[in-house]
């Protein structure tokens, strides 16, 4: 024992040295606090950079309440408007009751369904400028596909088919269809395959059987996801770009334009970067509430996809 610890005695000397070890611990805890700020600010700069500033940048191009005037005054404006509703509730109604009809056939364990499955995947699975061009001169050119068919059957040349607004919107519509229907058919799919066999063998007993068993069984079972995934598509489609752009290119006029497409012309052929951003802004009284229901409907139902 040191002669301090003598003079003051045990407790004294014990009471004195606690602080010590006190302070230490501080230090240490200050230093992994330290560590831990540097080790975040990397990533919370990364996140601030490619995600915050962006997209507080774009709210701030559209934020002029004049643009949004000039934009209600186009006539041009309107039709794309409608145009999106369309395009949004025709697509992503009809592909998500096709592909849900669809995954039924395809719980078959057949081999050559299964190899039927993996053709299938395959417009989704490629790239959306070769899938679209691709429909796209099967329209426009002489040697086209539809073209060739119609000159097949009646020895004449076949109709301009974009120079119809209508054709040209039922072919950007079908075009998305054909495109994503294989994606969501595939969820579906993982979903049905997650329903218990014993419900179906019940539900046989009890003679729900064929369309019974679809209606009575798994509909109930998969609503939760149904609608989910339908709001979630509905959000992802209110943004779809390539499927115009590369199917009709808003002809014949501009006519068959959508929001994405009028936005981006009004940036970049027009040099009006505002104007095309206030122009996909014009679609968040719309996007929000979409927005907010799928997360509520997320949190109450525990649906996992």
């Amino acid at each position: 024992m040191s002669s301090t610890q003598q003079a003051l005695g045990p407790g004294r000397a014990m009471a004195i040295s606690q602080p010590r070890h006190k302070s230490w611990r501080f230090r240490l805890q200050g230093s992994d606090t330290a560590w831990a700020i540097a080790f975040v600010i990397p990533y919370v700069a990364v996140f601030a950079a490619f995600v915050i500033y962006p997209a507080v940048y774009g709210l701030w191009m559209g934020s002029n309440p004049a643009l949004y005037t000039l934009l209600f005054s186009d006539p041009l404006y309107v039709t794309t408007a409608v145009n999106t509703l369309l395009f949004v509730a025709i697509g992503v109604n009809v592909k998500m009751f096709l592909a849900f009809l669809l995954s039924g056939y395809f719980m078959s364990r057949s081999w050559w369904i299964r190899s039927l499955l993996a053709i299938y995947l395959i417009p989704w699975a490629l790239p959306a400028l070769v899938v679209f061009t691709s429909i796209h001169f099967m329209l426009v050119t002489q040697w086209g596909l539809l073209d060739s068919l119609w000159r097949a059957v009646t020895g004449h040349d076949g109709p301009l088919f974009l120079t119809s607004e209508w054709i040209a919107m039922t072919a950007n519509i079908v075009s998305y269809i054909w495109k994503w229907m294989p994606f969501w058919t595939l969820i579906f799919l993982a979903a049905r395959m997650a329903i218990p066999r014993d419900l179906y063998e019940a539900a046989e007993i009890d003679g729900a059987t064929g369309y019974r068993r679809l209606i009575y069984v798994t509909f109930p079972l998969l609503a939760n996801v149904y609608l989910i995934c339908t709001l979630l598509s509905t959000v992802w489609t209110l943004g779809d770009f390539p499927t115009v752009y590369f199917v009709s290119s808003g002809a014949p006029g501009k006519l068959t334009d959508v929001l994405a497409t009028y936005g981006f012309h009004e940036a970049f052929d027009f040099g009006y970067p505002n104007l095309g951003v206030a122009a996909m802004m014009s679609a968040l009284p719309v996007l929000i509430p979409l927005v907010i229901v799928l997360m509520r409907r997320v949190r109450a139902t525990g649906v996992q996809l």
